[in-house]
């Protein structure tokens, strides 16, 4: 299945319900499990990753199948190594693909039996739930923020908490600091000290929660009005003083033109005038899920620049750098790798690579289609495949391009 995006428009006018954050959903559908809370979640992301995880943890079977839900796979892995019983964890080629081996040798060191059903130190998982108990881990912080937020959501539920030390520059600090203020909502207390982080033993208390919109899901709007050369988009349910640390591309875009004011109803984006880089520079060390945004508007308004701190790229749904390195060619800019973690474009366009309708691969990843759809708003008409992968964050993303004027077509 293909979709064909075209969009020539010169003015973005709308109103857009975005989707609930996933991060926060998956995190406090964990926190509720963990505390046996009675009170559903409100406004719960309607995204594949977070609804398979409420599967996985209101199922009556011992078997999961997480698909390409890498989020799932490593808050149950944590979750279910505290719950008596045999699991078993698993999930697609690619997720077979991702190591899970850090988390695995951490909840080992807590008392953890897990089994690696295939290749070591990779998914499928065979996970016999049993009393843990915590000590002092060392982890080097560069990993993925999710096994740090996996370790410390069931730290205050096992025997004698968890003292975490993070050796070394911590990768997506903001997203643990998400786990540990949603933790704190629940009744959580904590210290972090420098690379220290410690959560004693203690109890979750049960509440009401509403889940606020993703701010990653923003971010396709802020490129959308980047690229226009005027426009208004209000986007509901949206908070600038928010949980998520994506929230800080408010800022970023400014640079572009793109203005955000907080209404009662959510954020209004305002695009009066278009300004023109002549490079940018970025550090992704914080919101490495916007990568893929910044780099599409970047060559769509041929803007040279230099990113860094994309280390964890490569393990993502698909290795990213090199997802848009592929698909970016196809447009004439070839991105540069000058060292690990970094991307980087002179601003040089060859014209003999330019396709004339792209087609674009989204490997199984969904924000590949959700970054290179706006880019149709540069004069571009591409195609994009497996458009529907973007149910794993945002459902109603083509049908909310059609609502600003973008023609979708099969």
């Amino acid at each position: 299945m293909k979709f064909q995006v075209k969009a020539n428009l010169n003015t973005i006018n709308g109103r857009i319900y975005l989707p609930a954050s996933k991060s926060i959903s998956n995190r406090v559908l964990i926190i509720n499990a963990l505390c046996y809370n009675p009170y559903p979640v409100k406004n719960l992301s309607d995204s594949d990753d977070t609804q398979v995880l409420q599967q996985a943890l209101f199922s009556n079977q011992n078997k999961f199948d997480i698909g390409h839900a890498g989020t799932a796979m490593r808050f149950l892995t944590a979750f279910l190594s505290k719950i008596v019983g045999e699991w078993e964890v698993t999930g697609s080629e690619r997720m077979k693909q991702r190591p899970i081996g850090i988390l695995v040798d951490a909840l080992i060191q807590m008392g953890a039996r897990i089994e690696y059903l295939e290749k070591e130190g990779f998914p499928p998982l065979k996970i016999y739930g049993s009393h843990l108990k915590g000590k002092i881990l060392e982890l080097d912080g560069s990993i993925s923020s999710q096994y740090i937020s996996a370790l410390i959501m069931i730290a205050p539920t096992i025997e004698n908490g968890l003292i975490l030390k993070l050796k070394g520059d911590i990768t997506s600090r903001s997203y643990i600091e998400l786990t540990l203020k949603l933790m704190a909502r629940f009744g959580i207390q904590y210290k972090w000290d420098g690379n220290s982080i410690t959560v004693p033993g203690q109890n979750y208390l049960p509440g009401e929660f509403t889940v606020e919109a993703d701010w990653s899901g923003a971010s396709y709007w802020y490129q959308i009005l980047a690229l226009a050369e005027k426009g208004e988009v209000l986007l509901e349910n949206l908070q600038l003083n928010s949980l998520q640390g994506d929230a800080n591309i408010a800022g970023w875009f400014e640079q572009f033109g793109v203005f955000s004011e907080q209404k009662k109803e959510g954020v209004l984006l305002k695009k009066t005038k278009s300004l023109q880089h002549e490079k940018l520079e970025l550090d992704f060390i914080e919101n490495p899920d916007v990568a893929q945004t910044m780099a599409c508007l970047c060559i769509a308004r041929k803007v040279p620049f230099h990113f860094s701190g994309l280390k964890t790229l490569k393990i993502k749904e698909t290795d990213r750098i090199a997802a848009l390195q592929n698909e970016l060619a196809k447009f004439g800019a070839i991105l540069m790798e000058p060292a690990n973690g970094e991307m980087a474009w002179d601003g040089t366009i060859d014209h003999s690579k330019i396709e004339r309708i792209p087609l674009i691969q989204t490997y199984h990843d969904h924000r590949m289609a959700l970054a290179f759809a706006p880019m149709a708003l540069a004069g571009y008409t591409l195609e994009v495949d497996d458009p529907m992968v973007v149910t794993k964050s945002y459902p109603a993303f083509w049908e909310d391009l059609k609502k600003v004027g973008f023609e979708i077509t099969t």
